[in-house]
């Protein structure tokens, strides 16, 4: 989102015009100053309505698919930079296993509804060998609140209500979906990474 720049209206800038020597034309050039002082516009809006990597917590459910692999789970996620706690279930609601990151370390860990526990030290490994699928969890703590991981290269594009309705990152693409017009935390999201193909629904949000 690009908006035009226009010099600013000031005093200094009127009283230039007032020097003018042709005094036929002061009144018309007055006249033209004060309607473009009028009709500047003014900065446009943050595209991220959230500080980039706040803490948040939200409950959901989560599909991915990469070729034949397919999963569907319930999750509780809880995200306090630079820890990540992840509860996830079935969708009828079976303790499936507990996971918890710290990037900082960096070191993750699970332990099943069974007992098991494993640990790793990316999220990608340890949710593939958990669940299934590897899953981008680094990117989608930003991605989760419509905002791009830090220092990393995006692009975004902005509805008119001016929240990300695209964002394309580390290979990804994501587009959201808003429950309304005034909602501006994300509902859902469609998330398509190489082979995978990831959606989110988002229930509800809590205050971290």
């Amino acid at each position: 989102m690009r908006v035009p720049w226009s010099a600013p209206c000031t005093a200094a800038a009127l009283r230039r015009l007032r020097a003018v020597g042709d005094r036929r034309f002061l009144a018309a050039a007055l006249a033209l100053a004060l309607t473009a002082c009028a009709s500047v516009p003014g900065a446009p809006p943050s595209p991220f309505p959230f500080p980039k990597d706040a803490a948040f917590a939200i409950d959901g459910r989560l599909s991915a698919r990469r070729g034949s692999d397919a999963v569907a789970i319930a999750f509780a996620w809880t995200h306090a930079p630079p820890r990540d706690e992840f509860a996830i279930t079935t969708p009828l609601g079976q303790s499936v296993a507990e996971l918890t990151g710290d990037a900082s370390i960096p070191r993750v860990e699970v332990r099943t509804a069974d007992g098991r526990r494993d640990e790793a030290r990316d999220w990608a490994s340890l949710t593939e060998r958990a669940i299934g699928i590897a899953l981008p969890v680094e990117g989608l703590a930003s991605w989760a609140q419509g905002a791009p991981r830090a220092n990393a290269a995006h692009t975004v594009e902005i509805d008119a209500a001016g929240r990300t309705s695209v964002l394309r990152q580390d290979g990804c693409e994501v587009v959201y979906s808003y429950r309304d017009a005034s909602e501006m935390r994300p509902s859902g999201l469609r998330v398509a990474c190489f082979d995978l193909e990831l959606r989110i629904v988002i229930d509800r949000w809590h205050d971290a």
